[in-house]
């Protein structure tokens, strides 16, 4: 007891990329690049939804949801990952770990389940033209929105206590760069057979329930864009839905991997690689997976340099 006690209060150690030091100084260069990348490009989406009366839509509110959720997820990881890479020092304190871990998890149930309601507004768009505005009313928006948002913290809130109280005999080491559940887990010196039914209990829930509601509205949007007669509708069908799609693909990819599997089975170095993936690469890539195929976004920006241009 008297160790887990001091463990606690001491903190842990990051062990991270440290067994491969000649990649961490490459690593530091990527992330700072990719993590100045998804703050500059998610903050043009968050501006041009608010500045662009054309962007006053619901899909452009859950986009703006969407990157506000990727500034805060890399901000709550990637800076620690930055500190821990440049130097020798590759702890962080009980307290740090705790709050990173809660965001973690938090951020990403948000990000599963507000892909699932961008994914209903897509259903509603290509399906419900005539009666979209009805359907997807600023009410019902903000009530979607507010569901995925309590829907992460509520997950988080059960999981991180849980997770963080399982005794550890004493070690420190997080074979990890940041705080996540299935390295803690791994670290546990009791078993852990109930906590990992317990996650995956509320995977469902927060994983695969939106997955599957997803894939239902991509049934039915598929059936009806297969009607559509003329090419030039079935592109503009596809254009709306294609970035979401994409989006989708490469989040679910890696999450189903990292969080629906048993942790005795759970391989640190493919887990490593996985979250740097979805930690930087996925935030960052999402707002050019949007701008580069939508016109609207193209002509927003176009009008707000145009605006500045004139101004200066």
């Amino acid at each position: 007891m008297e160790k887990e006690n001091t463990s606690s209060f001491e903190g842990f150690i990051l062990v991270g990329f440290s067994d491969r030091p000649h990649l961490e100084l490459i690593l530091f260069v990527v992330v700072l690049s990719f993590y100045l990348f998804t703050l500059l490009g998610n903050m043009t989406i968050i501006l041009l939804s608010a500045l662009d009366s054309r962007l006053h839509t619901p899909m452009y509110f859950f986009l703006a949801n969407l990157s506000f959720l990727d500034m805060c997820f890399t901000t709550g990881s990637i800076p620690q990952m930055l500190y821990n890479l440049w130097g020798p020092d590759k702890t962080i304190s009980y307290v740090g770990c705790a709050i990173q871990l809660y965001f973690v998890l938090a951020l990403g149930g948000v990000e599963c389940v507000l892909l699932a309601v961008m994914a209903y507004d897509r259903y509603a768009a290509v399906c419900k033209p005539l009666h979209y505005t009805v359907i997807m009313h600023p009410r019902l928006c903000g009530q979607l929105a507010s569901v995925a948002w309590l829907s992460g913290f509520g997950n988080s809130l059960i999981m991180a206590p849980q997770t963080l109280m399982l005794p550890r005999c004493g070690h420190r080491q997080v074979d990890h760069f940041l705080c996540e559940m299935p390295a803690l887990i791994g670290m546990a010196c009791v078993d852990t057979m109930v906590l990992e039914a317990l996650a995956f209990a509320l995977a469902i829930f927060i994983i695969l329930a939106p997955l599957i509601l997803i894939l239902i509205s991509y049934g039915y949007i598929a059936r009806a864009v297969l009607r559509i007669k003329s090419a030039a509708g079935r592109k503009k069908a596809f254009n709306t839905c294609s970035s979401h799609l994409i989006v989708v693909s490469l989040f679910y990819g890696t999450i189903i991997y990292m969080y629906l599997q048993p942790a005795n089975s759970y391989s640190q170095d493919q887990g490593k690689f996985l979250t740097l993936f979805y930690t930087i690469v996925t935030p960052s890539v999402n707002p050019l997976i949007y701008t580069l195929r939508n016109k609207d976004v193209k002509e927003a920006i176009k009008k707000v340099i145009g605006k500045e241009s004139i101004e200066v």
